[in-house]
Protein backbone atom coordinates (compact mmCIF):
# COMPACT_ATOMS: atom_id res chain seq x y z
CA UNK A 1 0.00 0.00 0.00
CA UNK A 2 1.48 3.07 -1.09
CA UNK A 3 2.21 5.50 2.21
CA UNK A 4 0.89 8.87 0.35
CA UNK A 5 -3.34 8.46 -1.13
CA UNK A 6 -3.43 9.86 -4.88
CA UNK A 7 -5.29 12.86 -3.72
CA UNK A 8 -2.71 13.97 -1.17
CA UNK A 9 -0.12 13.67 -3.93
CA UNK A 10 -1.79 16.05 -6.45
CA UNK A 11 -2.44 18.01 -3.62
CA UNK A 12 1.59 18.55 -3.02
CA UNK A 13 1.79 19.21 -6.58
CA UNK A 14 -0.32 22.04 -6.84
CA UNK A 15 1.24 23.73 -3.95
CA UNK A 16 4.26 26.21 -3.89
CA UNK A 17 7.73 24.61 -3.34
CA UNK A 18 8.10 26.72 0.12
CA UNK A 19 4.43 24.28 1.33
CA UNK A 20 6.25 21.16 0.88
CA UNK A 21 6.60 19.20 3.63
CA UNK A 22 9.94 17.05 3.66
CA UNK A 23 9.06 13.23 4.07
CA UNK A 24 10.09 12.00 7.17
CA UNK A 25 13.20 9.63 7.57
CA UNK A 26 12.02 5.82 7.53
CA UNK A 27 14.06 5.56 11.05
CA UNK A 28 11.93 7.90 12.72
CA UNK A 29 8.67 6.33 11.91
CA UNK A 30 10.09 2.59 13.19
CA UNK A 31 7.53 0.27 14.89
CA UNK A 32 9.12 0.44 18.05
CA UNK A 33 11.41 3.25 19.55
CA UNK A 34 14.06 3.84 21.91
CA UNK A 35 15.03 7.23 23.32
CA UNK A 36 17.63 7.74 26.02
CA UNK A 37 17.45 10.94 27.09
CA UNK A 38 20.83 11.38 28.59
CA UNK A 39 21.94 10.96 24.65
CA UNK A 40 18.84 12.38 22.56
CA UNK A 41 19.69 15.60 21.44
CA UNK A 42 16.43 18.29 22.06
CA UNK A 43 16.42 18.64 18.71
CA UNK A 44 15.46 15.86 16.19
CA UNK A 45 16.30 13.31 18.86
CA UNK A 46 12.89 13.36 20.34
CA UNK A 47 10.77 13.60 17.85
CA UNK A 48 7.96 10.95 17.10
CA UNK A 49 6.04 10.02 14.33
CA UNK A 50 2.43 9.55 13.99
CA UNK A 51 -0.33 9.33 12.04
CA UNK A 52 -4.17 10.08 12.40
CA UNK A 53 -6.37 6.65 12.96
CA UNK A 54 -3.31 4.81 14.36
CA UNK A 55 -2.62 4.61 18.40
CA UNK A 56 0.83 5.42 20.05
CA UNK A 57 2.26 4.64 23.45
CA UNK A 58 5.18 6.12 25.26
CA UNK A 59 6.23 3.71 28.23
CA UNK A 60 8.50 5.21 30.87
CA UNK A 61 11.10 3.76 32.83
CA UNK A 62 9.64 6.01 36.35
CA UNK A 63 6.25 7.33 36.74
CA UNK A 64 5.57 10.71 35.24
CA UNK A 65 2.93 13.15 34.20
CA UNK A 66 1.80 13.52 31.05
CA UNK A 67 0.21 16.97 29.12
CA UNK A 68 -0.71 16.76 24.93
CA UNK A 69 -0.71 20.13 23.48
CA UNK A 70 -4.47 20.32 22.23
CA UNK A 71 -5.86 17.18 23.51
CA UNK A 72 -9.31 17.98 23.29
CA UNK A 73 -8.61 16.98 19.77
CA UNK A 74 -7.30 13.69 19.87
CA UNK A 75 -9.26 10.92 19.62
CA UNK A 76 -8.44 8.68 22.81
CA UNK A 77 -5.98 9.34 25.45
CA UNK A 78 -5.53 7.09 27.99
CA UNK A 79 -2.72 7.54 30.75
CA UNK A 80 -1.30 4.91 32.96
CA UNK A 81 1.02 5.03 35.94
CA UNK A 82 4.21 4.80 33.62
CA UNK A 83 3.05 6.37 30.28
CA UNK A 84 0.34 7.21 28.10
CA UNK A 85 -1.33 5.66 24.86
CA UNK A 86 -3.13 8.27 22.73
CA UNK A 87 -5.24 8.17 18.82
CA UNK A 88 -3.99 11.79 17.31
CA UNK A 89 -6.01 13.76 16.11
CA UNK A 90 -8.63 12.42 12.67
CA UNK A 91 -7.83 16.74 10.84
CA UNK A 92 -4.00 15.93 11.67
CA UNK A 93 -2.22 17.51 8.62
CA UNK A 94 0.66 16.09 7.06
CA UNK A 95 3.90 17.76 9.02
CA UNK A 96 1.67 19.15 11.67
CA UNK A 97 3.84 18.98 15.14
CA UNK A 98 1.98 18.62 18.60
CA UNK A 99 4.08 18.68 21.36
CA UNK A 100 3.89 16.33 24.31
CA UNK A 101 5.19 17.04 27.78
CA UNK A 102 6.06 14.67 30.49
CA UNK A 103 7.43 14.76 34.22
CA UNK A 104 8.54 12.58 36.04
CA UNK A 105 7.34 12.25 39.34
CA UNK A 106 9.61 10.33 41.56
CA UNK A 107 12.14 13.13 42.34
CA UNK A 108 14.75 11.96 40.45
CA UNK A 109 16.37 14.17 37.78
CA UNK A 110 15.95 15.41 35.85
CA UNK A 111 12.84 17.14 37.18
CA UNK A 112 12.28 19.64 34.97
CA UNK A 113 9.87 18.79 32.23
CA UNK A 114 11.07 16.56 28.88
CA UNK A 115 9.42 17.63 25.66
CA UNK A 116 8.74 15.47 22.82
CA UNK A 117 7.84 16.66 19.20
CA UNK A 118 4.86 14.54 17.64
CA UNK A 119 5.14 14.65 13.83
CA UNK A 120 2.16 13.99 11.55
CA UNK A 121 3.17 11.06 9.02
CA UNK A 122 0.61 9.66 6.91
CA UNK A 123 -0.45 5.97 7.27
CA UNK A 124 2.69 5.23 9.38
CA UNK A 125 3.39 5.70 12.61
CA UNK A 126 5.55 4.44 16.26
CA UNK A 127 3.17 2.02 17.90
CA UNK A 128 5.73 1.98 20.87
CA UNK A 129 7.97 4.34 22.31
CA UNK A 130 10.39 3.52 25.37
CA UNK A 131 11.87 6.06 27.53
CA UNK A 132 14.67 5.99 29.59
CA UNK A 133 16.93 8.30 31.36
CA UNK A 134 19.56 8.83 33.74
CA UNK A 135 18.72 7.30 37.00
CA UNK A 136 21.24 8.87 39.06
CA UNK A 137 19.04 10.35 42.31
CA UNK A 138 19.02 14.22 43.73
CA UNK A 139 21.66 12.67 46.24
CA UNK A 140 23.89 11.47 43.66
CA UNK A 141 24.44 14.27 42.17
CA UNK A 142 24.59 16.71 45.30
CA UNK A 143 27.07 14.04 46.53
CA UNK A 144 29.18 14.67 42.89
CA UNK A 145 28.65 18.65 43.57
CA UNK A 146 30.51 18.44 47.25
CA UNK A 147 32.98 15.93 45.95
CA UNK A 148 33.71 18.67 43.30
CA UNK A 149 33.48 21.32 45.96
CA UNK A 150 35.78 19.25 47.97
CA UNK A 151 38.64 19.12 45.17
CA UNK A 152 38.23 22.48 44.26
CA UNK A 153 39.05 23.33 48.10
CA UNK A 154 41.93 21.21 47.93
CA UNK A 155 43.24 22.79 45.26
CA UNK A 156 42.68 26.10 46.47
CA UNK A 157 44.94 24.98 50.01
CA UNK A 158 47.35 23.42 47.51
CA UNK A 159 47.86 26.33 45.38
CA UNK A 160 47.93 29.24 48.33
CA UNK A 161 51.28 26.55 49.85
CA UNK A 162 52.54 26.72 46.80
CA UNK A 163 52.66 30.82 46.72
CA UNK A 164 53.70 30.84 49.97
CA UNK A 165 56.13 29.05 49.46
CA UNK A 166 57.55 30.92 46.48
CA UNK A 167 57.21 33.82 48.93
CA UNK A 168 59.70 31.84 51.07
CA UNK A 169 62.14 31.00 48.42
CA UNK A 170 62.28 34.72 47.16
CA UNK A 171 63.07 35.77 50.62
CA UNK A 172 65.97 33.36 50.77
CA UNK A 173 67.04 34.39 47.24
CA UNK A 174 67.09 37.59 48.43
CA UNK A 175 68.94 36.92 51.72
CA UNK A 176 71.79 35.18 49.66
CA UNK A 177 72.16 37.89 46.96
CA UNK A 178 75.09 40.22 46.75
CA UNK A 179 78.76 39.97 47.12
CA UNK A 180 78.17 37.70 50.87
CA UNK A 181 76.85 35.06 48.43
CA UNK A 182 79.80 35.47 46.11
CA UNK A 183 82.13 34.93 48.55
CA UNK A 184 80.88 32.28 50.46
CA UNK A 185 80.25 30.25 47.77
CA UNK A 186 83.82 30.51 47.28
CA UNK A 187 83.25 32.16 43.36
CA UNK A 188 84.89 35.34 43.65
CA UNK A 189 89.31 34.50 44.27
CA UNK A 190 91.56 36.97 45.65
CA UNK A 191 91.41 39.34 42.38
CA UNK A 192 87.59 39.50 42.02
CA UNK A 193 85.51 38.82 39.72
CA UNK A 194 87.22 39.80 35.98
CA UNK A 195 84.50 41.77 33.04
CA UNK A 196 84.93 42.71 29.65
CA UNK A 197 82.61 44.40 27.47
CA UNK A 198 81.54 41.51 24.57
CA UNK A 199 81.62 43.59 21.15
CA UNK A 200 77.96 44.01 19.47
CA UNK A 201 77.46 43.19 15.93
CA UNK A 202 75.52 45.67 14.55
CA UNK A 203 72.05 44.50 14.26
CA UNK A 204 70.65 43.99 10.34
CA UNK A 205 66.98 45.89 9.52
CA UNK A 206 65.60 42.00 8.90
CA UNK A 207 66.47 40.78 12.38
CA UNK A 208 63.66 41.22 15.14
CA UNK A 209 66.17 40.84 18.12
CA UNK A 210 68.91 41.96 18.14
CA UNK A 211 72.21 42.33 20.90
CA UNK A 212 72.58 46.10 22.04
CA UNK A 213 75.16 45.41 24.45
CA UNK A 214 76.95 42.58 26.20
CA UNK A 215 79.70 42.16 29.05
CA UNK A 216 81.58 39.07 30.34
CA UNK A 217 82.67 37.75 33.50
CA UNK A 218 84.67 34.92 35.32
CA UNK A 219 84.95 34.47 38.91
CA UNK A 220 86.62 31.73 40.39
CA UNK A 221 83.99 29.00 39.06
CA UNK A 222 82.03 30.20 36.49
CA UNK A 223 82.09 32.22 33.42
CA UNK A 224 78.49 34.46 32.16
CA UNK A 225 77.69 36.46 29.73
CA UNK A 226 74.87 39.35 29.97
CA UNK A 227 73.42 40.80 27.01
CA UNK A 228 70.83 43.31 26.40
CA UNK A 229 68.42 42.22 23.60
CA UNK A 230 66.34 44.34 21.64
CA UNK A 231 62.58 43.14 20.64
CA UNK A 232 61.73 45.07 17.60
CA UNK A 233 59.15 42.14 16.76
CA UNK A 234 55.27 42.64 17.16
CA UNK A 235 55.14 39.46 19.58
CA UNK A 236 57.00 39.05 23.07
CA UNK A 237 60.21 37.06 23.43
CA UNK A 238 61.32 34.81 26.25
CA UNK A 239 64.28 32.86 26.30
CA UNK A 240 63.75 28.97 26.43
CA UNK A 241 67.20 27.73 25.77
CA UNK A 242 70.60 29.00 25.36
CA UNK A 243 73.95 27.34 24.32
CA UNK A 244 77.57 28.34 24.11
CA UNK A 245 79.91 26.75 21.60
CA UNK A 246 83.65 26.78 20.90
CA UNK A 247 84.30 25.37 17.35
CA UNK A 248 81.32 23.81 17.45
CA UNK A 249 81.76 22.25 20.76
CA UNK A 250 79.06 23.40 23.53
CA UNK A 251 79.87 24.09 26.54
CA UNK A 252 78.51 21.70 29.62
CA UNK A 253 76.32 23.01 32.73
CA UNK A 254 75.15 26.03 30.43
CA UNK A 255 71.75 27.80 32.57
CA UNK A 256 70.30 30.89 32.09
CA UNK A 257 67.90 33.06 33.12
CA UNK A 258 65.64 36.20 31.37
CA UNK A 259 62.37 38.21 31.54
CA UNK A 260 59.90 38.35 29.10
CA UNK A 261 60.73 41.00 26.80
CA UNK A 262 57.58 42.57 25.33
CA UNK A 263 57.10 43.94 22.30
CA UNK A 264 60.19 47.33 21.41
CA UNK A 265 61.00 46.51 24.41
CA UNK A 266 64.91 45.91 25.82
CA UNK A 267 65.55 43.15 28.32
CA UNK A 268 68.09 41.05 30.10
CA UNK A 269 69.43 37.47 29.59
CA UNK A 270 72.40 36.15 31.49
CA UNK A 271 73.83 32.84 30.24
CA UNK A 272 76.40 31.04 33.09
CA UNK A 273 78.17 27.82 32.45
CA UNK A 274 79.12 26.22 35.71
CA UNK A 275 81.79 24.00 36.33
CA UNK A 276 83.15 24.22 32.83
CA UNK A 277 86.35 22.62 31.26
CA UNK A 278 88.95 25.77 31.46
CA UNK A 279 90.03 24.84 27.48
CA UNK A 280 86.59 25.16 26.29
CA UNK A 281 86.76 28.85 28.03
CA UNK A 282 89.97 30.30 25.82
CA UNK A 283 89.28 32.02 22.90
CA UNK A 284 86.27 32.71 21.03
CA UNK A 285 82.72 31.40 21.53
CA UNK A 286 79.24 31.82 19.75
CA UNK A 287 75.73 32.14 22.23
CA UNK A 288 72.71 31.26 20.77
CA UNK A 289 69.76 32.17 22.25
CA UNK A 290 66.16 30.84 21.51
CA UNK A 291 62.83 31.36 21.73
CA UNK A 292 59.97 28.57 21.92
CA UNK A 293 58.99 29.64 18.21
CA UNK A 294 61.03 30.18 15.41
CA UNK A 295 63.21 33.44 16.51
CA UNK A 296 66.63 32.77 17.44
CA UNK A 297 69.54 35.00 17.70
CA UNK A 298 73.32 34.09 17.18
CA UNK A 299 75.99 36.24 19.22
CA UNK A 300 79.28 35.54 17.66
CA UNK A 301 83.07 36.76 19.15
CA UNK A 302 82.11 35.88 22.53
CA UNK A 303 85.60 35.98 24.49
CA UNK A 304 85.79 35.65 28.45
CA UNK A 305 88.42 37.92 30.45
Amino acid sequence: MLPYSPAFLLVLALLPDSAVVEPLPAAVCEDVRRIELSRSPTKGGREICVSPGLMTGLLFDAPVSVELQEEVRFVEVTRGRSGVSFVPPRDLAEGERLRLTARFMDGALPQEAVAFTLVAHSGRATHQVEVYRDRRTRESFQQEVAQERAKHQQLSEENQRLRGELERMRARLHQSAGLRSVIINGAMGPHGVAARVLGILEARPEQELSAKRGVCYRSAKNVAVAVWLKNSGAQPWTVAGASLARNGEPMKGVVWHGETIGAGETGLVVVEVNGAEDALLQGEATLSLWEAGPRVIHIPQVTFP
